[in-house]
């Protein structure tokens, strides 16, 4: 008789389950305030034109040729409607589809910079979204209102790290956390990149016939501003690496690892 009788054996560990989506913290309260700032559309009419006249982005609210005009919320709606607009959306359509480019971009994003540089930014990429309306619409007296701007910031942010190995549109990528703080490329060899200048092509060709084509928004007299799209982008680009706070690659191991992304074999 065998004096060292078997011990059963131990069932293997069971893998970690993910959650099908997850969104970041960050993500999550922004999407939450977009949410809970729509529900103007419940108060008045009266009530909602003068939400929007004084937290909308109105450009005639700058003329100085118009003294004599007085807009609702006075001096101060001169500085926060700059952000501000960025929070209220025409209808379901229009927050819908913001929120919906924001799960991949805005999520990858809140995750590499964190809540407080994440709000930031989002701020940030807004303000930069009405100066480029602003510029162009000098005397516009119509308000512009939505997150687009910042949305477009966000992709533009994203996509300094998004086709680096192990990132999030990487051929090989990693689990969220992971993919989302890759060290990002430095932004001249995101412009030499050939994915990230196709990225850029489809983007602008798509904003632009969105603008010369006056499209609507959701079927509603809603056109697109398409300007503030490209300020909010441009600014997203430019200023990612002031947000930054993964340490960037060395140029020659960045570039290798998005060349063996771009062959496909990793």
């Amino acid at each position: 008789m065998d004096p060292h009788p078997e011990t059963p054996l131990a069932p293997p560990p069971e893998a970690p389950r993910e959650p099908i989506l997850t969104l970041p913290p960050a993500l999550t309260a922004y999407i939450l305030l977009l949410a809970v700032i729509h529900l103007r559309v419940l108060l008045s009419p009266e009530l909602e034109n003068w939400t929007i006249d004084v937290f909308g982005f109105i450009p005639k609210r700058y003329d100085s040729t118009l003294l004599d005009i007085t807009f609702p919320g006075g001096t101060g709606a001169k500085v926060w409607t700059f952000v501000t607009y960025s929070l209220l959306h025409a209808n379901l359509t229009h927050i819908g589809f913001n929120v919906l480019w924001l799960l991949p971009f805005g999520s990858a994003l809140a995750r590499r910079f964190g809540a407080a540089r994440f709000f930031i930014f989002m701020a940030v990429t807004a303000a930069a979204g009405a100066l480029a309306h602003l510029v162009t619409h000098e005397h516009a007296i119509a308000p512009m209102i939505g997150a687009s701007a910042s949305v477009s910031g966000t992709m533009a942010a994203a996509i300094r790290f998004a086709f680096v190995r192990g990132s999030f549109l990487s051929f090989n990528r990693g689990d969220a956390d992971a993919a989302a703080k890759v060290p990002a490329l430095s932004l001249s060899r995101s412009l030499r990149n050939g994915r990230v200048l196709a990225f850029l092509a489809i983007w602008f060709g798509v904003n632009i016939v969105f603008g010369v084509g006056s499209l609507a928004i959701g079927g509603d007299d809603v056109s697109v501003a398409w300007q503030a799209h490209i300020g909010g982008f441009l600014a997203g680009l430019v200023l990612f690496s002031l947000f930054d706070p993964v340490p960037r690659a060395r140029d020659n191991a960045a570039g290798a690892s998005s060349s063996v992304d771009q062959s496909g074999r990793v």
